[in-house]
């Protein structure tokens, strides 16, 4: 399928660069089988949610992927910043790099300094260049390992905001708790499951009191994620793999939610793609634990998930692709039009959508 099929323009004024506050208050547009469309909040998804329905978060948390510090090459001195997007070992990180052309394999950068006269050490992270790839990729071989890194990347890091709110606005120290759900347990992820951004301990008391069950997956989100793809065809785009999570419980709790009539209700793009790829072509679910590479794309028949909650994705994305297979393209366009003319927020800090599958409007409620 062609590429540019998914394409459709955005003022720029629609990219919402904060979240909502509080959280649940964001705007969430409900788009029904045969493309139906209503207004809605977030803080009324209960409303729209049946007894007996099962909601699955992703409990990832995002680590602080973003690393600022300096390569020195003799007397001169140049800044780098660096954006971790793929863990390879105990001490290698594949990342992004700016500037990328100026590194070579071999040299050597510090992050957490900005120049040659800061002296803390202790606040500095070591690496080596050891291989470059496309692109602006790089495969870092840093001087700690395991949780010795892990702690420093925490400590000097920042919240790895996507280029779009990145390139309008530096990082804060806010976004280290904006840019990261309620749900936060098992750290992996260098970019947000946004979707999840707009719970609040209030809402998920409300859907617990509504009768519908929370339950936890995990998938560490790649940068990777949301890029637009550049292939011209579908068909000739390598997917980037991530890895995820779906135990044993989990998966014999949804299935029995399902048998009792219950929907699933995915929070979120990767919520769902975790959920289709542990679910058998009949729909049931089974424990699962790796990388996966699921791509999904019209035409494509969802096994797992009923409902769908998402946040409005980047034209040309794999996530917008996603979105047009559970919904329809065409109803896809239609609600993002809609959502551009109402004053929708777009993007990772932006408002929601709730999408209906046409199995999740007849399944019965418990």
């Amino acid at each position: 399928m062609r590429v540019d099929a998914f394409d459709f323009e955005l003022p720029q004024d629609r990219i919402a660069l904060a979240p909502a506050s509080p959280r649940d208050s964001a705007r969430m547009l409900v788009v029904a089988p045969g493309g139906a469309l209503a207004d809605a909040s977030v803080s009324d998804l209960p409303d729209f949610l049946r007894p007996g329905d099962a909601l699955v978060v992703n409990d990832t948390r995002v680590i602080a992927a973003r690393l600022d510090g300096i390569r020195v090459r003799g007397e001169a001195v140049a800044g780098v910043e660096a954006t971790l997007i793929k863990r390879i070992d105990d001490c290698r990180w594949r990342a992004l790099v700016r500037p990328a052309k100026k590194l070579r394999a071999g040299e050597r950068i510090r992050f957490g300094e900005t120049n040659e006269r800061m002296a803390c050490l202790l606040a500095a992270l070591d690496a080596e260049v050891e291989e470059k790839g496309e692109a602006g990729e790089v495969t870092l071989r840093f001087d700690f390992a395991g949780a010795a890194l892990d702690e420093a990347i925490e400590r000097i890091g920042m919240a790895p905001l996507p280029p779009y709110i990145a390139a309008r606005r530096a990082p804060a120290e806010k976004d280290r708790f904006d840019y990261q759900t309620m749900f936060a347990a098992r750290e992996g992820a260098v970019a947000a499951p946004t979707a999840g951004l707009h719970f609040t301990p209030r809402l998920i008391e409300r859907l617990a009191a509504r009768g519908v069950a929370l339950h936890r997956v995990t998938l560490h989100v790649g940068a990777g994620t949301f890029l637009p793809v550049k292939a011209e065809d579908t068909e000739s785009h390598v997917m980037h793999s991530e890895w995820g999570a779906v135990d044993a419980a989990t998966a014999e709790a949804l299935n029995a939610a399902r048998a009792a009539g219950g929907r699933i209700v995915g929070v979120g793009t990767t919520s769902a793609r975790i959920l289709e790829s542990a679910a058998e072509a009949d729909g049931r679910i089974r424990p699962f634990a790796g990388e996966t590479a699921i791509f999904i794309t019209p035409g494509y028949r969802f096994r797992a998930v009923d409902v769908l909650m998402t946040n409005f994705h980047l034209p040309r994305s794999t996530l917008f692709m996603l979105v047009g297979a559970f919904s329809g393209l065409e109803a896809t366009k239609a609600a993002y039009a809609h959502a551009i003319a109402a004053g929708y927020r777009f993007y990772s800090y932006g408002d929601a959508c709730l999408l209906i599958g046409a199995r999740g409007a007849n399944r019965p409620s418990a």
